[in-house]
């Protein structure tokens, strides 16, 4: 299978409508595969500190680059970033590896959209096949808004790098509402849809004239509408749907949907294997042949248990009931009892064979699923970097495979605000103003900032800057990780959300800098021949090298700035420099040596 090869970016090339040069040679990180040169190479973004958003002085400082670009060998990128999710869930089958999946909800109100983006960030990390959102009629989960069902399900797949499957349900809606969605869904990039019924809200007990009555009515009217451009799940009843009048009928009910167009099934929750195994069986008695997936719920807590129950008219088992009743106001020994319950019940499903991954309802909680996967031997701890930076699971940027150095720690945003671009840099940075390449957008969604409240970014920068020693006295503390005067960690920063990279080994040398007023923003060392295996720096396929150019970006004063230029003349032809200056402009001016331009 043929893949997009990322390739170097060549130093001088401008970045496309970002409104500064790329930057020329410390930008780039080499990772050669054995069959390649040592001339052969892939851009990188750096393992350091931050991203930019000038508003000193600005500078960019790295070693000159080689200027020679070849592509690397096929088959480098994931395969999966370029397979349809039925396509990934076959090749896992035929390999026999073990995969899982995890299903969320959207928050309640929108502060809550960043800490929900965060915990899609930290489950992800695990290495999940897919993640599925929930529809709530009542919510308005087709708007826009930063709670709805579509927006959070673009955001998984779009800015978390996410295979995302957007539920949505068909009862009390007329059928053009539904089209508007599904058209919504393609428009946003989203390919798969877990077609459901649904259940009728306060606001919407009617069924609509024209609309459909159940599930199947849904998925035949995406495949006629859609063709194949959507892969398409749907229920799975272990124990017959409540409604369907028996358990033979409902499995009639289910081929019916599966003829009708449906990829795989997922199924409802159950407690016990025995009960997975015998709808199996059943279903493939009667020709159901598409991927069964068992849906496991994580019994957390006594409530959540209840109302779960009431909803889904199932019955708890009496030897559970008889652990859990004893126990109900412990939150935390409910908790234990589900996980020891969940891993028997998916070491049992695994043992079988018949299951080709287990999907998870996560009731939005990380602790138990992360438990619970640790155990199972499930959980990746260091996933493999097919690429040195977060991908984005978007159709349209499926061959990017180049960005600037200076987005590395702030890839949502870069994201974000190339959205709109119709097509994505891949091999090297072109002309500054080719017609697909679209205007950086300034405005920047309160979703996507910084997961910490208010309050806690108060505590952490300070109430009040009382002088420029107060700034430096931000970074330093960001940078050694000591508390400062409120005895608060400085875990980030305007510029990077996260706390500083386990790569940055340069951290003695930045501190005696930034007290100094060189407020370091991204950096990276350099490095010479790492195995591509290497858990830091790595990435790529097994058996390559990494390569990477010393590289520095910082805010500092005029007059610093000043006094370094006439250092950096000592190393012209070592040392590339860029240098934006936000105050010359609306854009700023930017001077480099050997060019310099105005970007207005």
């Amino acid at each position: 299978m043929d893949h997009p090869k990322p390739k170097v970016l060549p130093a001088g090339h401008p970045c496309p409508s970002l409104g500064r040069g790329a930057l020329e040679p410390g930008s780039v990180r080499f990772s050669v595969p054995p069959s390649i040169s040592r001339n052969s190479a892939m851009v990188n973004e750096p393992g350091g500190h931050g991203g930019p958003n000038p508003r000193l002085v600005d500078s960019s400082i790295g070693r000159e680059s080689s200027k020679v670009s070849s592509r690397c060998s096929k088959g480098l990128l994931s395969p999966e970033r370029h397979e349809r999710l039925r396509e990934k869930i076959r090749r896992r089958m035929e390999s026999g590896d073990k995969w899982f999946s995890l299903e969320f909800f959207p928050p309640r109100i929108a502060e809550g959209a960043p800490a929900f983006i965060s915990l899609l960030d930290e489950l992800g990390a695990g290495g999940p096949l897919f993640i599925d959102v929930t529809w709530h009629l009542a919510g308005d989960p087709g708007s826009d808004k930063e709670t709805s069902s579509m927006k959070i399900a673009s955001i998984a797949m779009n800015y978390c790098g996410l295979e995302t499957v957007l539920h949505m349900t068909c009862c009390c809606q007329s059928q053009e509402k539904i089209t508007r969605h599904l058209h919504k869904a393609k428009r946003l990039g989203l390919k798969n849809i877990l077609a459901l019924k649904g259940d009728p809200v306060a606001d919407h007990l009617k069924d609509k004239e024209g609309g459909f009555h159940h599930a199947v009515d849904l998925v035949k009217h995406i495949r006629s509408e859609f063709g194949d451009y959507f892969d398409i799940g749907v229920a799975g009843y272990p124990k017959g749907h409540p409604d369907a009048g028996s358990f033979e009928a409902d499995l009639k009910f289910l081929k019916e949907k599966v003829s009708a167009g449906a990829d795989f099934i997922i199924t409802q929750l159950f407690f016990e294997a025995d009960t997975f195994f015998h709808f199996v069986k059943a279903c493939s008695e009667i020709g159901i042949t598409c991927p069964i997936l068992p849906g496991i719920f994580l019994i957390q807590n006594y409530h959540s248990l209840q109302q779960l129950v009431k909803l889904s008219k199932l019955e708890v088992p009496q030897q559970i009931k008889d652990v859990i009743e004893p126990i109900k106001d412990n939150n935390a020994a409910i908790c234990n009892y589900g996980i020891h319950q969940a891993v028997s019940l998916c070491q049992e499903l695994l043992a079988s064979g018949l299951v080709p991954g287990l999907h998870f309802y996560t009731m939005n909680r990380k602790e138990a699923a992360i438990e619970v996967l640790k155990r199972l031997g499930m959980w990746t701890e260091n996933p493999r970097r097919f690429l040195p930076w977060a991908v984005s699971a978007h159709p349209r940027r499926r061959k990017e495979d180049v960005r600037p150095i200076f987005w590395a720690y702030r890839p949502k945003s870069y994201i974000y605000r190339t959205q709109e671009w119709d097509e994505f840099p891949n091999g090297r940075w072109a002309s500054s103003y080719p017609p697909a390449f679209g205007e950086l957008q300034d405005d920047f969604p309160t979703y996507l900032k910084s997961k910490s409240p208010k309050e806690e970014l108060l505590k952490m920068w300070g109430e009040e800057l009382t002088s420029e020693e107060s700034v430096f006295e931000v970074f330093t503390h960001y940078l050694s990780g000591e508390p400062n005067r409120s005895g608060c960690t400085v875990t980030c920063l305007p510029w990077n959300n996260k706390p500083l990279a386990v790569e940055t080994s340069l951290k003695e040398k930045l501190l005696r800098v930034n007290r100094r007023g060189v407020l370091t923003i991204n950096s990276q060392p350099n490095i010479n021949g790492q195995p591509s295996s290497h858990p830091v720096v790595g990435w790529g396929p097994s058996g390559g090298y990494v390569f990477q150019k010393a590289y520095l970006e910082f805010f500092t004063s005029r007059q610093t700035m000043e006094a370094l230029q006439q250092v950096l003349k000592k190393y012209e032809l070592r040392v590339n420099y860029h240098i934006v200056n936000v105050k010359a402009g609306h854009s700023g001016q930017m001077m480099a040596n050997g060019h310099g331009e105005d970007w207005r």
